[in-house]
């Protein structure tokens, strides 16, 4: 059954793909470009989620949108794809969940969404994920986590950050995950921090063979 995932590129999409991948289904990746600061999606560093698609070997269509237009965009590219089910890697947001399953429903088709409140499963589960941190906007995340390891992030233990940073509080980029055909390899961020957010942009990427 092809499924659209809605991916941005970071831990809980891919995580996401790969229940995909598991349940047998045929996954297309969908990734919005959204504006900046977004409420419904992952904005830093989406036009890189091309190396993700070709590392994972897997088919990408890019859906450009604003805040106001998304759902109308969204729903017209899919029903060009006619997927039969979209899957997403929300974790604990009822604002994205409900809003996904509201364009779901107007298409007639299932929403999944295999990580829902499944954060203690979810940390073990990526922990063969190369993670790294590409926006940070809360209060004890501030320059040093950027373009580093998310594995930084867990091990802090930082009081009142959601662990997976689900509140909004940061945002990631997968380079490597098991089922991935390819390794990325990031060479080069352009970091910046305001004193509240901060970004690292990716300058510099290649894909590699595993074994590389």
């Amino acid at each position: 059954m092809r499924v659209a995932v809605l991916f941005s590129g970071g831990k809980d999409s891919v995580l996401a793909t790969s229940w995909t991948l598991k349940q047998g289904f045929d996954p297309i990746l969908v990734t919005v470009k959204p504006p900046e600061y977004s409420m419904m999606f992952h904005h830093p560093n989406i036009e890189f989620t091309k190396y993700q698609a070709q590392a994972m070997e897997l088919p990408q269509e890019f859906v450009e949108t604003t805040e106001e237009n998304w759902r109308g965009k969204l729903i017209e590219k899919l029903r060009q794809l006619q997927v039969k089910g979209i899957v997403t890697g929300a974790i604990a947001s009822q604002y994205q969940k409900k809003r996904i399953d509201s364009v779901a429903a107007e298409l007639g088709i299932p929403a999944y969404a295999p990580l829902w409140h499944r954060e203690k499963e979810i940390l073990e589960e990526i922990r063969d994920f190369e993670v790294y941190v590409t926006a940070v906007s809360a209060e004890g995340l501030d320059e040093k986590f950027l373009g580093q390891p998310f594995q930084k992030i867990v091990d802090a233990r930082l009081s009142g950050i959601h662990l997976l940073l689900e509140g909004g509080e940061g945002e990631t980029f997968v380079t490597y995950a098991p089922f991935f055909k390819k390794r990325i390899v990031i060479k080069s961020w352009d970091k910046s921090f305001d004193g509240v957010r901060g970004i690292a942009k990716i300058k510099e990427i290649e894909i590699k063979e595993k074994s590389s």
